[in-house]
């Protein structure tokens, strides 16, 4: 499989996030609604045998179906499902924001109340995939994404245990599905799983937020699954004094060998951490914060307009990465290229699309190259045209104040070119809102475009008039309201 393989006829593969377990995880785009999104897709040398490869299917076809059956916040849509070929795959929605891998190795040591506030989003989502019922049986940090505006999203239904007799069959294969680090003892033993198996992980999350570590850690899986059934956690206060007792006391609660000992749901495990939760009116710091859903509930994402999207901007859940020792040199920005398949997917429709292109290659390009480089200034202008024509006109914005500064001090305020860049500009200004930001700028540039000389554009003067008219009647009609 490879980057540019459209699958189910509309999916284009973009970039491989990781793979393991069932098989890969793609970003990709929907050419049909010129979306991003994320794709998983059956690996093809698992399905050795005729027997191994109806199971695997089976399996396949019904963590499509589990996944789609629950519709919560907190967890990923699925868009889609289909055969392509040998392959299977599935299509869900793609999540922007930072798995709590990362997100914790960013902030160590965690602030507690941003632990209190991740898990109490997991109980949300864990109350609505019990009540299927499903068991994720693999929830992890890399299972886990913190968005931009600090909720959490569980990724990866995909090896979750649907508690009906058909999935009982299916799940008889011997061998435990999750993660060593994060298994309750009965899923390490092979023997029944249910909530409180999710409930155990979770408490392995929690500890591991709160000190830093997981709870039981070893060189071989073996050795950790016999830490799991029959070693102490270490209270995490010993290593965090400040944690409350009260969430050092659910900690080890939900770390109880016997599940029987465990809170008996996600909506139990939600009422104790309840009172632990921020209150209204603390402030909210960190845009990954997730504490804010709590203090600012459904109010606008942060402002992330000045920085292109990353296009891996969602982890997978099986994480893999390749050998640094055969790791190819990283290739030259091609940006001729890049500008040309942009303007092809530009004739398609396909805006999205082409912005990731540009915008991911913009900063490898001004490495190479340079940032004031006739290169970069062609592709940085290429990327403001096409934020325009999405209508991300937050972005384009800066990108145009640097083309218009850049050109206006090479050639001068009069430059025909730095004058587009700058009522670029003020468009911008204009369908953002800020009309009197966007009435100076038009006012600034129209005596050029008025004048007589090698500058004057009689057709853009007029236009620029009946703007600044429009922006003016406007604002009095405001002034009167």
């Amino acid at each position: 499989m490879s980057a540019g393989r459209v699958v189910g006829g509309r999916y284009e593969l973009a970039a491989l996030l990781g793979q393991g377990g069932m098989g890969q995880v793609w970003t990709a785009y929907d050419q049909r609604l010129d979306r991003r999104v994320a794709v998983k897709l059956l690996r093809p040398d698992l399905v050795a045998g005729a027997s191994a490869a109806d199971e695997t299917r089976r399996r396949f076809v019904r963590e499509c179906r589990v996944t789609a059956q629950v519709d919560h916040p907190g967890l990923v849509t699925v868009h889609d499902a289909g055969s392509d070929g040998d392959d299977l795959y599935l299509v869900m929605q793609h999540v922007e924001g930072a798995d709590l891998a990362d997100h914790l190795a960013e902030h160590e040591p965690y602030p507690w109340p941003w632990a209190v506030a991740v898990a109490a989003q997991l109980c949300a989502a864990l109350s609505a995939v019990h009540a299927v019922p499903i068991v994720h049986r693999d929830l992890k940090p890399r299972n886990v994404m913190v968005r931009p505006d600090g909720t959490v999203t569980v990724l990866d239904l995909g090896v979750a245990s649907v508690l009906d007799h058909d999935t009982t069959r299916l799940t008889r294969t011997g061998s435990p599905i999750g993660s060593p680090a994060y298994m309750a003892p009965e899923q390490a033993m092979g023997g029944a799983v249910g909530p409180s198996t999710d409930l155990y992980a979770l408490g392995v999350l929690l500890h591991e937020l709160l000190s830093g570590n997981v709870p039981f850690a070893g060189s071989t899986a073996l050795g950790v699954l016999h830490r799991h059934l029959y070693e102490p956690p270490l209270p995490v206060r010993q290593v965090r004094p400040e944690v409350p007792e009260a969430l050092e006391a659910l900690v080890l609660r939900l770390l109880a060998k016997d599940p029987a000992h465990r809170p008996g749901s996600a909506q139990e495990v939600y009422e104790a951490l309840a009172p632990l939760l921020p209150v209204r009116g603390t402030p909210v710091g960190h845009p990954l914060d997730p504490t804010r859903p709590f203090l600012r509930p459904h109010a606008p994402w942060p402002d992330r307009a000045a920085t292109p999207p990353p296009v891996h901007a969602q982890p997978p859940a099986p994480q893999w990465a390749p050998d640094p020792g055969s790791a190819p040199a990283p290739a030259q920005p091609d940006v001729a290229g890049a500008v040309d398949e942009a303007k092809r997917l530009l004739g398609e429709g396909r805006i999205t699309q082409a912005v990731d292109i540009l915008g991911a290659i913009l900063p490898a390009a001004a490495e190479r190259h340079g940032e004031g480089s006739p290169v970069v200034r062609i592709l940085r202008k290429q990327y403001a045209a096409t934020l325009m024509d999405d209508g991300q006109y937050r972005r384009a914005l800066p990108e145009l104040r640097r083309l218009a500064e850049e050109r206006a001090a090479e050639a001068g305020p009069a430059d025909p070119q730095a004058l587009a860049f700058r009522h670029d500009a003020a468009l911008c200004l204009e369908q953002l809102g800020d009309g009197p930001a966007a009435l100076a700028e038009y006012r600034a540039v129209l005596p050029y475009f008025e004048s007589p000389y090698g500058t004057g554009d009689p057709a853009r003067a007029a236009e620029i008039r009946r703007r600044v008219d429009q922006l003016l009647r406007l604002t009095a009609i405001a002034g009167r309201s």
